[in-house]
């Protein structure tokens, strides 16, 4: 078992209930491949032997409440649209993912042996899931505000950034406005593969320009994949 009291020090708070910090960083497969863990201690909100999925699906509720408050104080003449992409650019699966990386969040995640191997924009996909738990964690050991200063530290920051290099322009409407103005054609997706349980498909989808696969990109939902495929295809076009 990791040693959370380390981590706990790197974020610089401590859980009143340790069975939440460890929920939050335990997947779905490391209790499938280690069966005898075992659901203890349900006083509480905290549940040992349980994966994260639900604390996951909490802290994604409180990420895009905090940073919709945030970006709405900060940009009061903003319309309702740029706000949208701004939160979308902070709380993507890229921006989170970063976020937990350099939080070290690697080095304490419970996967199986499977998982574990797990690397590039799969092991992207378990990192963001597991800062969103980690969120609903902290939410439901200290509250909200406690939740948005965590929250605070490891994205605001991003914001200047993201509105300079327009990071939040939606990838596939720039593709398709450089394909059709350079190329004359509008660019295509096609879904490649899918896979995982309901719960937890990850797709991959191909972005095309007459035919032609530009770049490969994955996500959750085959919107995602498509919005990856499409900024990979950018870079690997040099637009």
């Amino acid at each position: 078992m990791p040693d959370f009291n380390t981590f706990e020090t790197k974020i610089g708070y401590t859980f009143k209930d340790k069975r939440l910090i460890e929920q939050a960083f335990t997947h779905r497969s490391y209790l499938n491949e280690n069966r005898s863990v075992g659901r203890l201690g349900r006083e509480g909100p905290g549940r040992a032997g349980e994966h994260n999925e639900r604390l996951e699906f909490l802290g994604d509720a409180v990420l895009e409440l905090a940073v919709t408050e945030f970006l709405f104080a900060k940009y009061p003449e903003k319309p309702e649209g740029e706000l949208t992409a701004y939160r979308a650019a902070l709380v993507n699966t890229i921006s989170i993912s970063d976020a937990a990386t350099k939080l070290g969040m690697n080095d304490y995640l419970l996967l199986s042996r499977g998982e574990a191997r797990d690397t590039g924009r799969a092991r992207q996909i378990i990192l963001a899931n597991a800062f969103e738990a980690l969120i609903g964690a902290i939410y439901l050991d200290s509250g909200y505000t406690r939740a948005k200063e965590f929250i605070a530290a490891q994205l605001f920051h991003k914001t200047e950034d993201v509105v300079a290099k327009r990071l939040w322009q939606d990838a596939k409407s720039k593709f398709q406005e450089i394909s059709q103005e350079k190329e004359g054609i509008t660019p295509g997706y096609q879904l490649l593969d899918q896979s995982g349980p309901d719960h937890d498909k990850v797709f991959v989808v191909g972005a095309f320009i007459g035919g032609q696969k530009i770049a490969i990109g994955e996500g959750r939902s085959k919107q995602e994949a498509e919005q990856d495929a499409a900024q990979k295809a950018l870079l690997a076009k040099g637009w």
